[in-house]
């Protein structure tokens, strides 16, 4: 009984964008490896499952050395997090990175870790009250979920199968109607409710066939405007197919590793802005038939929903190329005076952007007006005489 319930839930269909697909059965080959080599991770320190990083030390004092020990990572995501910020961790493992930025977050902040993993997810839950009374305060929650599939609380779905039986196509059907309307009404991780989606060499053991899912699942998490912090392993080409079916390649981080343009494309082609390869390891971690695999960090923003509202800004591109792009296509020449709704003033003026601009906010705002000027448009230096120039990559005074 038990066999046919996996493969009943195996056979389900995850929905994007009200698109079906079926799981393939190398998908589930592939996450019975990363189960069982990360199970043996909980139980034993597996040194070849990490890559050397420097973690910031006062962080870690409050850390069990156990889960210090039993992490394993490429990357120190929790750098990101800020004071305040909803947190979501995807494959948190034993907790390392989630207790970490328990620390950053404060009183008002919270940490959400995922991770499929029992025996991770136990190791991590084993020290949560300890944590607790050390912060003063609950910061962190564990949950049990495919980091693919945010809105389906797997810890229901193995209560539902305990008690109901898939014996038939009658029961098959019931299971996919409960599992439409948890991802619908009860989802695990709700719409726009985290501020920072991080992770930690993760994103590579999840198959080749799930990857667009999962982007397009930090994507609805997130927040308008929220961020993305995500340090994984990346491959300089393309990894052949005869290494990807090498599962102990695959739950080494390796051979699910995103070609390094690949990672950007997929974030890019899920409407995120800002995209950026913050951090670039200069030696490769490992190379395996002259393809050079090394750990990135990869930060992106989620554009915000608000109309375009022209109230008078301007923003100066500082140099030093003549001319960027952003992702949205507008065109900022080196010191030209570019006029830019207030959506994109406040993007602009903020990270990553902020060191490459001078905001120029109006003296007196001027009544809102739906923005209508073409690409490419200059605000006169007439139009913002006594206006504030925020140059936030530094300032200087005059004698």
């Amino acid at each position: 009984m038990a066999a046919l319930q996996v493969r009943a839930v195996a056979a389900v269909g995850h929905s994007i964008d009200n698109q079906r697909y079926i799981r393939s059965d190398k998908a589930m080959n592939t996450k019975a490896s990363v189960l069982e080599r990360y199970s043996e991770g909980a139980q034993e320190v597996q040194a070849s499952l990490c890559c050397p990083v420097n973690y910031d030390d006062k962080l870690l004092k409050l850390l069990p050395q156990e889960i210090i020990e039993k992490d394993y990572g490429c990357g120190d995501p929790s750098s990101y997090v800020q004071k305040g910020d909803v947190v979501l961790d995807l494959g948190s493992g034993g907790g390392k990175i989630c207790y970490m930025a328990a620390q950053l977050v404060g009183d008002h902040g919270k940490v959400i870790g995922i991770d499929m993993n029992d025996d991770m997810l136990a190791l991590a839950r084993k020290y949560q009250g300890e944590m607790s009374e050390k912060l003063g305060k609950d910061r962190v929650q564990f949950l049990k979920a495919h980091i693919q599939d945010l809105a389906l609380d797997l810890t229901h779905l193995e209560q539902y199968l305990s008690s109901h039986s898939i014996t038939s196509i009658a029961d098959y059907h019931l299971l996919q109607d409960w599992l439409y309307q948890q991802r619908q009404s009860h989802p695990l991780i709700a719409d726009q409710s985290i501020d920072l989606v991080i992770s930690n060499c993760v994103l590579n053991l999840v198959h080749d066939d799930e990857k667009q899912q999962m982007i397009h699942e930090i994507h609805r998490v997130l927040k308008p405007g929220g961020r993305v912090a995500i340090s994984d392993i990346v491959s300089d080409e393309i990894v052949p197919q005869h290494l990807k079916e090498n599962t102990e390649l695959w739950s080494g981080c390796i051979s699910g590793a995103f070609q390094e343009q690949a990672i950007i494309k997929v974030f890019l082609d899920a409407r995120f802005i800002g995209i950026k390869i913050d951090k670039w390891d200069t030696e490769p971690w490992q190379t395996i038939e002259d393809i050079e695999f090394r750990s990135v960090t990869l930060t992106a923003i989620k554009s915000q929903d608000a109309s375009n509202i022209d109230c008078g800004h301007a923003v100066i591109y500082k140099g030093p190329y003549g001319e960027i792009c952003d992702d949205e296509g507008h065109v900022f020449p080196r010191g030209e005076r570019m006029a830019v709704c207030e959506r994109t003033y406040q993007l602009l003026t903020s990270e990553p952007y902020q060191k490459d601009f001078i905001g120029i906010s109006p003296q007196t705002r001027e009544e809102p007006k739906q923005w209508c000027a073409p690409p490419g448009t200059r605000r006169l230096a007439s139009e913002t005489k006594g206006a504030a120039h925020g140059n936030r990559g530094g300032s200087s005074a005059c004698c």
